[in-house]
């Protein structure tokens, strides 16, 4: 096994939104990554099961495993995993993400090419793999609309697109906008920008990490060679759906979109703002199974009228009632158990 001043890039590998694709997804990186690297995984309150595979995975294949008994945000996860980053590079990838042969490789090659601070890959979603595409960059600002109230507009490329349906032949440039999903960053841009504001709870922390990039004049590029897939959850119980509840919930999604207005002085009635807050409420209608054969029960037209006006607003109240902001709008210091393979210890400290 290489020193890891050999290496060039420390892979932190962290929870989103589900446990139940960790063992699949981290398996899969393991098997497809044929980049040197360093691997931190973060475990943020995982039930037994995945935290006992990590624990066993860790002595098999000597990562680094950090583990709290909460569930952890995003950006407190990657930020725990910073700390103990001693490499050029970091890729974060998300639990829920399937790596393609070479993927690493090419978002270094990138950086070390066009001295980009920030790298995404090209991104795809849902399964199979690499067949529709998720984004391929984007943009990304902050400005003023009709009304002259300023707002944060953000538009994917190719969102949605069949791969196969796509004429342009693409190609590694710059970009204003990428995804956490999968990014590798510069460790030397962190000196310019700090940690990962915690600030943002739940949703838009990569619109964060851009606008901040390019205000400190780093560059922020695209690579097509490197790809992966957001696989995101057919199905929750147990853990994944209160993590995921949680996540996405109203609480952290009004204390998220408040932080962002705060920071980037938008009105917040704006429709960025909105668009946020609609988009969140949506993507926390996948914990509703029953709901899409609901739908085709009632038909398409009926039951789209229904989501709209009683299943939307009802999810929100209880939403709201279940996670009040006044306990879950604001973070607390997690407990961190360090578990080490190289020194065959474990450790306890605050993050």
């Amino acid at each position: 096994m290489q020193r890891s001043a050999e290496k060039r890039v420390t892979i932190a590998f962290v929870p989103r939104e589900q446990f139940a694709t960790t063992q699949r997804c981290l398996e899969l990186l393991l098997q497809r990554t044929s980049e040197p690297y360093e691997l931190i995984v973060v475990d943020g309150g995982s039930p037994p099961g995945v935290q006992q595979y990590l624990q066993s995975a860790a002595m098999e294949h000597g990562f680094r495993l950090l583990r709290t008994d909460e569930y952890l945000t995003p950006n407190q996860a990657r930020n725990l995993a910073l700390a103990h980053v001693e490499t050029p590079y970091v890729a974060f990838v998300d639990n829920d993400v399937l790596v393609s042969e070479g993927w690493l490789t090419a978002l270094v090659d990138c950086a070390e090419r066009s001295g980009a601070w920030v790298v995404g890959p090209l991104y795809f979603e849902f399964e199979p793999e690499r067949r529709r595409i998720h984004m391929f960059g984007g943009e990304v600002g902050i400005q003023a609309d009709g009304r002259g109230r300023m707002t944060c507009v953000e538009k994917h490329l190719y969102a949605h697109e069949l791969l196969s349906d796509v004429q342009t032949e693409f190609h590694a440039q710059p970009t204003k906008l990428i995804e956490f999903h999968t990014v590798l960053i510069r460790m030397g841009a962190f000196q310019q920008i700090g940690r990962l504001d915690e600030g943002f709870q739940s949703t838009s922390e990569h619109v964060d990490l851009c606008l901040e990039v390019r205000q400190a004049g780093g560059e922020i590029w695209i690579e097509p060679a490197s790809q992966i897939t957001y696989a995101p959850p057919k199905s929750l119980s147990g853990s994944d759906r209160e993590f995921f509840l949680l996540r996405w919930s109203e609480a952290r999604g009004i204390a998220t979109l408040r932080h962002m207005v705060d920071k980037y002085q938008l009105h917040p009635r704006s429709r960025g703002v909105r668009l946020s807050a609609r988009w969140l409420a949506g993507h926390r209608r996948y914990s509703m199974d029953w709901l899409p054969r609901w739908k085709r029960r009632l038909g398409v037209k009926l039951g789209s009228r229904l989501e709209k006006s009683v299943v939307t607003p009802l999810e929100k109240l209880w939403n709201r009632w279940h996670y009040p902001l006044s306990r879950y709008g604001s973070l607390s210091t997690p407990r961190v158990s360090v578990f080490s393979p190289t020194s065959g210890n474990c450790r306890r400290c605050a993050a």
